[in-house]
């Protein structure tokens, strides 16, 4: 399969790397400045688990000829004005592949794109955008979920050694993952600490928060065990940043109405009441001076 990777940042500079790596076409699209330096200097992927490398990548700053898949990698603050860079009129037959976080991409895209091209799927992953054409992978776990049609792409990830898991319910895919991430991504940015921070000074917000998680879930005809949610914030390794809380240091868009906003307004759909969410939304509004949509 050939493979446009559109937003080389830490997600799609990891997979255009991995993928690269092991002998598939990549494409990568982004801004001129970006696209340039990405075709002069190539690609590096330093990671603890896969190792270190570097990989020549092919670029362009808009789709104009044909490929088999276009990885959506940008953050949702930056989801509608990257589509330009991806027509649908050339899209052809591809499969579009969203990896964003939220509950509300998938949808949407499927306005812009034929709705059978658009293949729901999560990544797990702690990588991170060094600077241009340097990504580092900072944990061992990298794992991806993706709807069944696209299994093609699938079979070409897992050959690179990531851990691939083929889901035939996409609703139930796109909440497995917002249970874990938002909670933890609201917490880590509203208290500006890490997961071990979080889990000592905030433990009470983060239990009443992902149960407030799991309530709006059951209302949208989704299983989620709070139990199960709070053990993976027991376990994972007190150092980990949600990308979020690291934006919102760096001075970037938060992506607060992809994650908080999604939440208030399912909560609001099911007259489901979720007041920690919307003390940590409505103080994080406050803060930042973006506005969520309720």
């Amino acid at each position: 399969m050939t493979v446009a990777v559109l937003g080389p940042g830490g997600v799609g500079g990891f997979l255009a790397a991995m993928l690269a790596h092991h002998g598939t076409p990549v494409l990568v699209l982004a801004n001129e400045s970006t696209a340039t330096a990405l075709a002069r200097d190539g690609l590096r992927l330093e990671s603890g688990r896969f190792g270190s490398f570097d990989v020549s990548v092919r670029t362009a700053d808009r789709l104009a000829e044909p490929v088999d898949a276009v990885l959506v990698t940008v953050k949702a603050t930056h989801l509608a004005q990257a589509l330009d860079r991806v027509p649908a009129d050339v899209l052809g037959d591809a499969i579009v592949v969203p990896f964003l976080n939220g509950l509300e991409h998938v949808d949407f895209l499927r306005t812009i794109y034929p709705p059978a091209n658009v293949v729901a799927a999560t990544i797990a992953i702690e990588a991170t955008r060094v600077q241009t054409g340097l990504v580092r992978h900072t944990s061992s776990f990298a794992a991806i979920d993706i709807g069944g049609a696209g299994r093609r792409l699938a079979d070409q990830l897992a050959a690179t050694g990531l851990d691939v898991r083929i889901r035939d319910d996409e609703h139930a895919m796109l909440w497995d993952k917002f249970a874990v991430l938002a909670p933890i991504a609201l917490l880590t940015t509203h208290e500006r600490g890490n997961v071990g921070v979080v889990r000592t000074k905030r433990r009470e917000d983060a239990v009443a928060l992902i149960g407030e998680v799991a309530a709006v879930a059951k209302a949208d005809d989704v299983t989620i065990d709070p139990g199960a949610v709070l053990r993976r914030l027991d376990f994972a390794h007190e150092s980990l940043e949600s990308s979020m809380q690291r934006d919102q240091a760096a001075g970037r868009p938060l992506e607060l109405d992809a994650l908080g906003g999604a939440l208030l307004r399912r909560a609001a759909q099911h007259n489901v009441p979720v007041p920690v969410a919307q003390r940590l939304v409505s103080e994080l509004e406050a803060r930042t001076g973006q506005a969520v949509v309720r």
